[in-house]
């Protein structure tokens, strides 16, 4: 009996697939480096990777300017924030606490929980073109995999104690997340009194700036020291996005949502990159080699 030519030629060509799309992630040097300045700052980083296409193409993209006409909604949003062990870390880009399981927001029938809690120096978001010290974004993910995120405005005031777990146990050294023996913080003491907010469809501020985002600015800031900003600014000097264009969007109310639920975009999830689609197309092809090689010729 005679094997299939072509079968065999399709099952080669489905192992060369394969194996490229395998190895030479292994080859690579890692993740894609970005910076805040320079080659590979923001103005550059939908060059960087294919998957950080949006950061130059999407249309929905943050942060904003929150304009003096804009929309602001009650303090409507439900916080369920428990204490958390501090597990902080310096990941290279800024300082981020990752929070223990079990705390929570609601804001229009849908709940999200609380995974991480990070800061931006300047501010990303401006108010009326002016931005605030800095920014903190406390972000969520939902159980369909929708991101929510908190931002909240830092300015130059009075020492924060609330902030002292924080700022007394700041890693200078980019490294993983450790927690700090005996030290915990509570992330609803962070916030301001006032928890009115703006609310717009935006995107993550940091590559690869996946869009489908729920942002929720709040509207009042809250004040920490000269002190606890120099500290954060000596590890990092400028750690923000700039602005980026509102074009045909609008500021909404979670009212007027709940009443007629939005459909969010599907970017809010898991994106899929080139390298998994080829894997993909590498084992469908190797598939089908191997069904044709069984089919002998008599």
């Amino acid at each position: 009996m005679k094997i299939s030519t072509f079968g065999n030629l399709v099952l080669v060509l489905g192992l060369v697939v394969g194996l490229f799309t395998f190895v030479s992630p292994v080859a690579a040097s890692g993740p894609v480096h970005w910076e805040y300045e320079g080659a590979e700052g923001p103005e550059f980083w939908g060059n960087l990777s294919p998957d950080f296409a949006l950061c130059a193409t999407g249309t929905a993209q943050s942060p904003i300017d929150v304009a003096e006409t804009a929309t602001e909604n009650p303090a409507d949003i439900s916080f369920n924030y428990q204490p958390t062990a501090l597990n902080i870390f310096n990941n290279g880009h800024t300082i981020q606490v990752n929070y223990d399981p079990g705390s929570t927001i609601t804001v229009g029938g849908k709940t999200y929980t609380l995974k991480q809690f990070h800061f931006h120096l300047p501010s990303e978001h401006t108010l009326a073109s002016q931005p605030a010290a800095m920014e903190m974004h406390f972000v969520h993910q939902s159980d369909d995999n929708q991101l929510a995120v908190v931002g909240v405005m830092l300015e130059s005031g009075s020492e924060n104690s609330a902030y002292a777990p924080v700022f007394n146990n700041l890693p200078a050294q980019e490294g993983d997340p450790e927690a700090v023996s005996g030290v915990t913080i509570n992330a609803g003491e962070l916030l301001p009194q006032d928890r009115t907010y703006y609310r717009y469809n935006g995107s993550l501020t940091t590559p690869p700036c996946t869009e489908g985002v729920q942002w929720l600015v709040m509207t009042r800031p809250v004040q920490l020291s000269e002190a606890q900003i120099a500290a954060f600014k000596a590890i990092f000097p400028q750690n923000a996005r700039p602005v980026q264009p509102f074009n045909d969007r609008e500021f909404l109310t979670t009212a007027s949502l709940a009443a007629t639920p939005e459909t969010l975009p599907s970017t809010g999830g898991i994106p899929v990159s080139t390298g998994a689609m080829t894997v993909g197309l590498g084992l469908l092809m190797t598939t089908a080699g191997l069904y044709l090689r069984s089919r002998r010729e008599v």
